[in-house]
């Protein structure tokens, strides 16, 4: 079993089965992808909401790849092991003008930086959100010939936003072209079911995955299998507070639960409106809690308590020693 390294020179933000692999391995081994956040380096530390506003979709979501898995052959199933994730030290998230589940509410851009360590992303210095890394792009060659956008989940995978693809997951997928052709990128540091906003904590990432094969699996669309004794999220530990909204359009009541968390952060803690935004699509998690006693639908969304941390306490200032005091009082 052998770990290759696949550097981020070469990118793609598409998926077509005519791209030619950048290396073939064998079931078994592992690989390190070097993957680059969502926009693409057009967003940085030093960058500022005007950029959000200046952004190129067509630039975004770039993945690494493609990986050849000898053996693999339409029909049978590739089967991912997540086995690491290494963030930069910065990721980002943002409020994108006409984007995301409330896209007609936002109009203006608004950029979010945050601090990225082995434990935690810094939204501000008394909101920590546990880092839970996963890649928001994840996939195999799609059956259909010709370049297909990046930007929305299909039957190969692409765009899945999911965040219980963490380490410790393994993920199979349908194969439909010889060597499966895999890639993979977008990665989140951390995001709430439903990516609310339209993006996750967007990071640059080194990620480590092992490849197995499947044979004769027949599957439709991707399944996963989170690690045995791993808690779906570490964020739970306080508890949560929920909002909810009922009626006949699940869509609608989506909307209308974030619209009420929304008003609970800005008028609980102190953030602008575009803040909360952001904050939602990085912490809160989106559930269907009822869908069978038509004519309405419940949909949930809960904010976990534990990521409002108290800030650290400024260091007491030392007594002027006496001779300067005295001096100051003349």
């Amino acid at each position: 079993m052998t770990t290759h390294h696949l550097d981020g020179s070469k990118r793609h933000n598409f998926w077509d089965n005519s791209l030619p692999p950048r290396i073939r391995i064998q079931p078994g081994d592992s690989v390190v992808f070097e993957t680059v956040e969502a926009s693409v380096d057009q967003i940085t530390p030093q960058s500022t909401s005007a950029d959000i506003g200046r952004l190129d979709f067509a630039r975004v979501n770039a993945d690494n790849g493609p990986v050849y898995v000898e053996g693999a052959q339409p029909g049978d199933g590739l089967m991912v092991e997540v086995l690491s994730f290494k963030n930069k030290g910065w990721g980002w998230n943002a409020v994108i003008p006409h984007f995301g589940l409330l896209a007609d509410e936002f109009p203006n851009p608004y950029l979010h930086h945050y601090k990225l360590g082995p434990k935690f992303c810094e939204f501000r210095e008394d909101v920590l959100i546990p880092f839970e890394p996963f890649c928001g792009e994840m996939g195999v060659a799609p059956r259909q010939p010709g370049r297909l956008d990046a930007i929305p989940p299909r039957e190969n995978g692409g765009n899945l936003d999911t965040r219980h693809l963490g380490v410790g997951t393994k993920i199979l997928f349908p194969v439909f072209m010889p060597g499966a052709l895999f890639s993979c990128g977008d990665c989140h540091s951390a995001q709430g079911d439903g990516e609310i906003n339209g993006t996750g904590i967007e990071s640059s990432m080194t990620v480590t995955l092992r490849f197995g094969l499947v044979k004769n699996a027949r599957l439709a669309e991707l399944r996963f299998m989170t690690a045995p004794g791993k808690k779906l999220t570490s964020a739970g530990d306080r508890g949560y507070y929920v909002t909810t909204a009922q009626g006949p359009d699940l869509f609608k009541n989506a909307q209308q639960a974030v619209r009420y968390m929304l008003d609970h952060l800005t008028g609980e803690y102190g953030l602008t409106r575009e803040q909360a935004y952001c904050l939602c699509g990085a912490a809160v998690d989106l559930k269907i809690s009822q869908i069978v006693d038509a004519p309405n639908f419940m949909v949930s969304a809960y904010l976990p308590l534990s990521i409002f941390v108290k800030p650290k306490a400024k260091p007491a200032r030392k007594p002027a020693p006496k001779a300067a005091r005295k001096t100051a009082a003349k």
